[in-house]
């Protein structure tokens, strides 16, 4: 069986997750009733057993305001117990005076490889994160968002079509750091106008050679798991950015909500069934273990 890297998943205590609790409000990917409840690393084990599963990246999830640094030590300390995951992507908010002194306490951890701060905002205010679309054009944003070439960090960006224009822009005004397009690029819009304004942002962050983009979270909008949907993505995805630039992430368990683990991995595995087997592994595993150092982990 071919190794795979999941580079896009989260574990989390529902404890730790405001949004866990209290009423359910609108999100972006639903109803999710089903995940206000703890998903350890052992369910995510569970999950994976006997999909070809080899290493995996934790990417934050949203703690409460100030337990950025806590996040990153409880992942840790999962990982030191568990042996899972290999590689962690904290959360650390770039507006902020601290942002520095957060990310020293972070990089503590051996495991620590990248920042993400989610940055997509939407007219429709049910997919708007954000406060605004154009948080990472402020100085005290790119102030901090420099530090992360020190450390060697890559940025795990999530925006709309919208604001790719801006994205392209960040990538190019910091040729030094890594970025991963998150979700490839979280495509909304399925009429064909829409999906022409995606390809267009999708080619303007591909232009940047230091961006690089995710296949994970592709059932969000569509809340199911669609082999087709998927290859269509992928391919048009391939075609603009390239094997060697594109990972594979299952976004578990917020796809739990209406697939299984096994299934989605056969959707991408679909996906890529016409690549050369090179672009394939590239996908699978070797752009993701370059690109988050999985090979410095057991």
């Amino acid at each position: 069986m071919e190794p795979i890297i999941d580079a896009h998943h989260h574990i989390w205590r529902q404890a730790d997750q405001p949004w866990l609790q209290g009423p359910t409000v609108p999100r972006i990917f639903g109803a999710y009733d089903a995940l206000k409840r703890d998903y350890p690393v052992e369910e995510f084990l569970s999950d994976i057993a006997g999909t070809g599963v080899v290493k995996s990246v934790y990417v934050q999830t949203n703690w409460g305001k100030g337990q950025e640094i806590r996040e990153v030590e409880w992942v840790q300390a999962n990982a030191d117990r568990a042996g899972w995951p290999h590689a962690i992507v904290s959360y650390v908010d770039f507006q902020s005076e601290q942002a520095p002194q957060v990310m020293e306490a972070q990089a503590k951890s051996p495991l620590m490889r990248g920042v993400r701060q989610q940055l997509h905002w939407h007219t429709n205010e049910q997919y708007r994160f954000a406060p605004a679309p154009d948080q990472m054009n402020t100085a005290a944003f790119r102030r901090n968002f420099a530090l992360l070439e020190e450390r060697g960090w890559l940025f795990e960006l999530q925006v709309f079509t919208s604001q790719m224009a801006d994205g392209s822009a960040l990538a190019k005004a910091f040729p030094g750091i890594t970025l991963v397009l998150e979700h490839a690029g979280m495509p909304e819009d399925r009429s064909a106008e829409g999906r022409r304004a995606w390809r267009e942002g999708m080619r303007r962050l591909a232009d940047q050679p230091n961006m690089h983009t995710k296949f994970s979270g592709l059932g969000t909008f569509i809340r199911r798991n669609d082999a087709q949907h998927i290859a269509d993505i992928v391919g048009e995805t391939l075609e603009l950015f390239g094997a060697n630039r594109c990972v594979w992430g299952s976004n578990f368990p917020i796809e739990k909500l209406w697939t299984d683990y096994a299934s989605i991995v056969s959707a991408i595995k679909s996906a890529l069934t016409s690549v050369p087997e090179s672009d394939r592994r590239a996908v699978l595993h070797d752009t993701a273990a370059r690109l988050y150092r999985l090979t410095e982990t057991k």
